[in-house]
């Protein structure tokens, strides 16, 4: 009590210290992820540009799922044209949302995959081959050569993780937005040609 006022400062305790922990958790996944993306791996053929990458997941992530806990990876496959004296130019690219959930008890798999027009659901016998088919693009046809213009380009494909939508009293108390992504990484193929290049 402070001139006659309660300060209610043995409620707020709690609550703040709370607040770090979760704030702590979060910052902590953002920063440690040990989780790195296979190739790309290109492959030019009869006129196609063919893709094959995947995504290898930490330990934390294994864990966190085999316990039952919901995730989704969002991958982007896009194609870039390279420039000697400008940025490079993004030209085309595919996303994959993929989601995955496991039900320990139950020995139950499933994974989804949507690229916005198709959404395939799949259920799996063991939790390795759920993760094998959800955490990887295999041959996937990008783009037809024919419809590029000459030049040196390379494929960049980026894996984004989306973290558990937190309660509102939580997210309202922070001033600072929360960044939605628990991880996001990127890695780039090497460069090819298209054409002729002058």
């Amino acid at each position: 009590m402070i001139n006659g006022l309660i300060t209610g400062g043995n409620k707020v305790k709690p609550i703040f210290c709370f607040l770090v922990i979760i704030c702590h958790l979060l910052l902590s996944n953002s920063f440690s992820s040990a989780s790195e993306i296979i190739g790309p791996e290109v492959k030019l053929q009869d006129s196609e540009i063919h893709v094959t990458t995947a995504l290898s997941l930490d330990e934390n992530h294994i864990r966190e799922l085999r316990n039952g806990i919901k995730k989704e990876f969002r991958f982007y496959i896009d194609i870039f044209r390279t420039w000697k004296m400008w940025p490079d130019e993004f030209v085309v690219g595919k996303i994959f949302v993929r989601n995955l959930k496991c039900d320990p008890v139950k020995m139950e798999y499933i994974a989804t995959s949507g690229d916005g027009s198709t959404l395939i659901e799949k259920r799996f016998k063991s939790f390795e081959s759920m993760v094998r088919w959800a955490m990887s693009v295999n041959n996937l046809k990008l783009a037809n050569t024919r419809e590029l213009e000459p030049g040196v380009y390379f494929i960049r494909v980026t894996v984004e993780s989306k973290i558990r939508k937190l309660p509102l009293v939580i997210r309202d108390f922070f001033i600072i937005p929360i960044s939605e992504n628990e991880f996001k990484i990127k890695n780039d193929s090497p460069f090819f040609n298209v054409g002729t290049v002058k």
